[in-house]
């Protein structure tokens, strides 16, 4: 008899539907204000300064935890993701962080240490 899937087995593969094939799929803006619709922030802020680096952490954190398939497209961009994330990825979930780091290379702490 199978048993169910853990919490865990459930938002890890939930995360990981999620997912963009690459890295370069992330086209969001680099610069300026965005404003993230409600699905995505339904709790506190909607907008956020991209060039002001607390509320671009507090957006990416958003839009990784909260974002579908087409959100992580639209509102990420890869280079501000790679550069943020070493810091960015301590304040996720173990279960977004090993999801994003299983898929993407760019994101594995020890590829980052070697460049």
């Amino acid at each position: 008899m199978d048993s169910a899937p853990s919490v865990l087995e459930v938002r890890r593969d939930r995360f990981a539907r999620r997912l963009p094939g690459a890295l370069a799929e992330l086209a969001g803006p680099a610069h300026g204000t965005v404003s993230l619709p409600l699905h995505l922030a339904w709790s506190g802020l909607t907008r956020f300064d991209l060039d002001q680096p607390r509320l671009r952490m507090s957006c990416y954190r958003t839009v990784l935890a909260e974002g579908r398939h087409d959100d992580l497209a639209r509102y990420l961009n890869r280079d501000l993701l790679i550069g943020m994330w070493p810091v960015l990825r301590g304040l996720v979930s173990r279960d977004i962080r090993e999801v994003w780091e299983g898929a993407f290379t760019e994101l594995a702490p020890a590829v980052r240490a070697a460049v």
